[in-house]
């Protein structure tokens, strides 16, 4: 295969330590593909993130977003990744409005960078069941994934399952130091219940309106923090019963204030912040590129 003369340009940001590269599509001389994620999120043969951000558009045409996990399979929504995505755009002068319209996978989400630099993005609606998992495929109002019992790992779970685009399992535990996430992690993950594997979340209800949680990200692993995790740990204490809106949601990483409204729209609000901007040389870029396209 013939070598190129380019280099791409890329940005690295985290949000609560949930890490991602940002880069646009147009600054890559390849064509993302699953096997040239992998390497590219490598923490030893690559950059090394949670996963990827290729954006593409302006302000006037709108902007899109494709989420790219460490293992090559693609998520249709990050919450840290939106907020990243955000105030990248809007602090390197791509976009002019501090109010953005991004274009997802999981459909279009308005994310806002306010004066302090935090970013509250509105998630759209969360739906207590959906296409997601087996057997509760209607409307939510008709087929709520509340108290659900599964087993896997030897073990038996009670959960809810909460669609905000992206699919979660959530949990309830009195522990959240024992819980042996790498075990059960994975069992959870690819059960056979979740048509398209699941995001999934222990949390521990901590006061009125605040919760502690862990969680294992579908294609990633357990990560500091998920937006859309703690998205989905807020829906379910909510209608439990067990906490009132807006929640204060502890994450490894730190936290984030979710609001969810009375028919199921969610905000969220926290930080993100750039780490550095690099160039992928040409050396390691003409290493990807020999990669299956």
């Amino acid at each position: 295969m013939s070598t190129v003369d380019a280099e791409a340009n890329f940005s690295k940001w985290h949000g609560l330590g949930n890490d991602y590269i940002i880069v646009a599509a147009r600054d890559l001389p390849f064509k993302l593909t699953p096997e040239r994620t992998i390497v590219i999120c490598d923490r030893h043969f690559g950059i090394g993130s949670d996963g990827v951000l290729l954006w593409s558009g302006d302000e006037a045409s709108g902007f899109s977003l494709e989420i790219h996990n460490p293992d090559g399979s693609m998520a249709a929504l990050s919450g840290n990744g939106m907020r990243m995505l955000a105030k990248y755009l809007y602090q390197n002068g791509f976009a002019k409005d501090a109010s953005l319209t991004v274009s997802t996978s999981a459909g279009v989400i308005k994310p806002t960078v306010q004066p302090d630099g935090q970013v509250r993005v509105f998630m759209g609606n969360a739906r207590l069941g959906g296409r997601g998992i087996a057997g509760y495929e209607g409307a939510a109002d008709q087929s709520e994934a509340v108290g659900v019992r599964l087993e896997a790992a030897g073990e038996e779970f009670s959960f809810t399952f909460v669609d905000m685009g992206n699919p979660h399992c959530v949990i309830e535990t009195a522990d959240l130091a024992a819980v042996e996430m790498e075990r059960l992690g994975p069992a959870l993950e690819n059960h056979h219940l979740f048509t398209n594997r699941a995001n999934v979340e222990f949390v521990k209800v901590t006061g009125p309106a605040e919760v502690s949680m862990r969680v294992w990200e579908r294609g990633v692993g357990e990560t500091s923090a998920c937006g859309t995790g703690a998205c989905a740990v807020a829906v379910a204490a909510c209608r439990a019963g067990s906490v009132k809106t807006p929640v204060t949601v502890h994450l490894p990483g730190g936290d984030l204030l979710i609001e969810v409204h009375p028919d199921l729209g969610v905000h969220m609000t926290g930080p993100a912040e750039e780490t550095y901007n690099g160039v992928m040389s040409k050396e390691f870029v003409n290493r990807i590129m020999e990669l299956q396209e």
